[in-house]
């Protein structure tokens, strides 16, 4: 008899993966079995590789006296176990129910068997080529801590400490199934006293990859200057001291470098970023360990809510944005005008012993050069980051895939990915029904990630950034072919931007490929349905961002899209301003402010502007010369910048808008903008009255930003009730990266909720361009569902 799980309508993977070298010895002889025998085999798939899942069956079967075997077959886990069938049936619910913490085993298929199997119970070798979800990395554990934490343990202060549970996994995996032999650890052999604890069964190394100790692990070496000192004591002394006496430190971590320096000292801040070039970009400070929850180091600089505090401390280990308290103690530079900080905890034991030495915050930032990839060898790091870094933490473990840091926001309650990295990804999803041929999403310009789609399934990679510069699209093809031969899936479509100028485009278009564009607004609304399963009903989702190319050829960016994924119509958008100059006006926010005056009838004029530029500015204005009309909410926002704050140039993107939320205080008084539908139907929102009030200086400024963001809800509120009047829809949706602003996303929602419309924000997906390439799957998928039936056991719900 063979039973399999059927998918919902998108089942969100953990994405671990596990262990395998040569199969231990038993420790313990079993006791004879009572009873007639029977026996069985179960196929495990999900969260059941790199979790100390093969361990836990060995462990179990013994304790339950039965006989068999378990192996990894490509991406699964297979059971074959004999004994009376009490035992078994006992045997088949422990395998869920009592499963190691950060295993999510499911059962796909149980079968009987012959009774021929061999005793003791055993792991065997790894076969087959199946892939499975890829592990991921995950942070040091409490048992591990506390053996660094004992002097007479022997990897008392070993900062490469690990077990079953813990430590490296995506960063250092060449090739399914999770061996030692399939990792850069395959470089250090087990020591004979490691090699004990590995064959053990009773021991919590118990068949555990990633382990090693001071005589056989990994090891550190501190470069500072002419100066290079081997050894893992005194390298992390050296660096330490370093640290202690205000010197920039770059760090190797799990996924890259991080560039450490001390939070709370002003002029180490500032030397930071005079060196880095990054004036105004927010850093992250990673806090000592502290407390019961590890967070009374945290809670001492800035307000932890239940939600963040979650998020700090899961496996994932984020950055978690967090409002300052009133005389935080940190360094002004960390996050100049925002008034919140982007904290994490220490998630290896390299971590843990830098900050419980030195008891302060480090700023821990991603170890490149603006723009460029994260670092993760000795040579680049010293190469690029020479002229930063005072000195150089290495380890000779190598990272054969980088991983930044995740980033998580705290919106309507929950821990919301701004960006997904070490710890969350590669992400792995269940398609509601298989594709007609394997693809691959290259996603947008910005916040790169790809997607790889076969079968049913999909994996999105790790966050890799904007792809302005050549390194990150170099990083952008070793990523799109490490993901293929990771999952053994050579993709026969490759899905782009409809944008013709984005280097992922481009990428695609040259891959040699079928090719098929998405626009870029249908795809953050699909990513969203896709994310909650509503892939079959009329919603009305809202995708506001900084600019994106419309399925009409303009640029978008104030949209409401009424429908479902493959069948979109552009019910709402703001009356379009002419861009003009393009990328200039949203570098440059005095540009944009300008021309949204001159649209409104003001004659504002920045200050420090000369006249000759002004005046070019308005000659193109009026002629429209390189002036492409956009509808995008992004845009408004930039302008604030410069209305509000005198914020003429920005240094990153986003920078005008986090600025602005940071400035508001108070409700703040909506105006009630005009809204008027065009020739093509869609309901366009006036803005010329809200930046005339942004002009007005007679209210403060902090009213004035608080107006804004009311001003927003609002409108977004009324293009919704006229979207129930004509269609009945009770569904809205928010996605795009406007909805990162904490203040504008929780007004826009309990207005809705207020109105009785069930509100959709990501909670697993980036809201911003980073969840694109999902989008571009499930739009492509939708697209297709009409083309040609299911394939049986995968019903896949119609668009119509």
């Amino acid at each position: 008899m063979v039973s399999e799980e059927g998918a919902c309508s998108i089942w969100w993977s953990s994405g671990v993966t596990a262990p395998e070298t040569p199969a231990p010895s038993p420790a313990v002889a079993p006791h004879p079995v009572d009873g007639p025998d029977a026996a069985r085999r179960w196929v495990l798939e999900g969260g059941v590789q790199g979790v100390g899942f093969r361990p836990f069956v060995h462990r179990l079967a013994h304790r339950l006296n039965l006989g068999g075997r378990v192996r990894n077959h490509g991406g699964r886990v297979v059971v074959e176990a004999q004994g009376p069938p009490e035992r078994l049936a006992r045997f088949a619910r422990a395998l869920l129910d009592e499963a190691p913490p950060r295993a999510a085993p499911r059962i796909t298929a149980t079968r009987a068997i012959a009774a021929d199997l061999s005793r003791p119970f055993a792991i065997l070798p790894s076969d087959g080529d199946a892939p499975g979800p890829l592990p991921l990395d995950l942070p040091v554990c409490e048992a591990c801590l506390a053996e660094m934490a004992d002097p007479a343990d022997r990897r008392h202060r070993y900062p490469f400490t690990h077990c079953d549970q813990c430590g490296p996994r995506y960063s250092v995996i060449e090739a399914l199934p999770y061996d030692r032999a399939r990792t850069s650890l395959a470089d250090f052999p087990l020591c004979a006293a490691c090699r004990r604890e590995y064959e053990d069964p009773d021991d919590r190394r118990f068949h555990a990859q990633s382990i090693g100790c001071p005589d056989c692990g990994p090891r550190l070496r501190l470069v500072d200057g002419d100066r290079k000192t081997p050894g893992n004591g005194e390298a992390l002394a050296g660096a330490i001291a370093a640290l202690a006496d205000g010197r920039i430190v770059a760090v190797k971590g799990v996924g890259g470098y991080h560039l450490m320096a001390d939070a709370g000292h002003h002029e180490v801040v500032a030397r930071l970023r005079a060196r880095k070039h990054r004036p105004d970009k927010p850093l992250a400070v990673m806090f000592p360990w502290a407390g019961a929850d590890g967070l009374d180091a945290v809670r001492h600089h800035a307000a932890v809510e239940a939600a963040a505090a979650r998020a700090l401390a899961s496996d994932e280990r984020p950055i978690v944005l967090l409002p300052l308290r009133e005389g935080h103690g940190l360094a002004a530079g960390i996050a100049p005008g925002l008034g919140e900080v982007g904290a994490l905890l220490p998630y290896a034991p390299l971590h843990h012993l830098l900050l419980q030495t030195l008891e302060r915050p480090l700023v821990a930032t991603s170890a490149n050069l603006g723009g460029e990839p994260i670092v993760t060898d000795a040579a680049t790091a010293e190469a690029r980051l020479g002229a930063i870094a005072d000195a150089f933490l290495h380890h000779d473990r190598d990272i054969l895939h980088a991983v930044d840091d995740s980033v998580r926001r705290v919106i309507a309650g929950r821990a919301r990915p701004l960006r997904l990295g070490r710890g969350a990804t590669p992400l792995e999803l269940a398609l509601p029904a298989p594709l007609p041929a394997p693809v691959l999403a290259a996603g947008a310009q910005q916040k790169a990630a790809l997607s790889l789609a076969w079968e049913a399934r999909l994996a999105l990679s790790p966050h890799l950034g904007d792809l302005d510069g050549l390194r990150a699209q170099r990083a952008f093809a070793v990523m799109a072919a490490a993901m293929t031969a990771a999952y053994t899936v050579r993709p026969e479509v490759v899905l782009h931007d409809r944008h013709p100028d984005y280097h992922s485009t481009r990428w695609a278009r040259d891959s040699g490929l079928a090719c098929h564009g998405v626009a870029h607004h249908h795809a953050h609304a699909a990513a969203l349905c896709g994310e909650h399963g509503r892939l079959d009903e009329t919603l009305l989702v809202f995708t506001w961002d900084g600019t994106g190319l419309g399925a009409d050829g303009t640029l978008w960016g104030g949209e409401a899209l009424l429908g479902r994924p493959g069948q979109w119509r552009h019910h709402g958008s703001f009356l379009p301003f002419p861009l003009t100059g393009g990328e200039a006006a949203i570098r440059s926010p005095w540009r944009l402010a300008t021309l949204l005056g001159w649209q409104a009838g003001l004659d504002w004029r920045p200050e420090d502007v000369a006249d000759d530029e002004l005046a070019l500015l308005h000659q193109a204005w009026r002629r429209r010369l390189n002036s492409p009309p956009c509808s995008a909410v992004g845009r408004l926002f930039d302008a604030a910048g410069a209305l509000l704050l005198d914020l003429y140039h920005t240094s990153f993107e986003a920078q005008a808008a986090m600025r602005v939320e940071a400035l508001a205080e108070g409700e703040g008084r909506a105006l009630a903008l005009p809204q008027v539908r065009d020739d093509a139907g869609v309901l366009r929102c006036d803005w010329r009255p809200l930046v005339r009030r942004l002009a007005d200086a007679r209210r403060p400024p902090a009213q004035r930003a608080a107006d804004l963001h009311a001003t927003l809800a609002e409108s977004l509120r009324h293009q919704a009730r006229a979207a129930r009047e004509a269609t009945g829809i009770a569904t809205v949706g928010l996605s795009g990266g406007v909805f990162q602003n904490r203040r504008l996303t929780e007004r826009a929602a309990a207005g809705l909720a207020a109105d009785g419309f069930e509100v959709l924000l990501h909670e697993r997906l980036p809201c911003n361009d980073a969840g694109i390439s999902v989008g571009q799957v499930i739009e492509y998928g939708y697209r297709h569902a009409r083309q040609a039936p299911p394939a049986s056991g995968h019903p896949m719900r119609r668009s119509e």
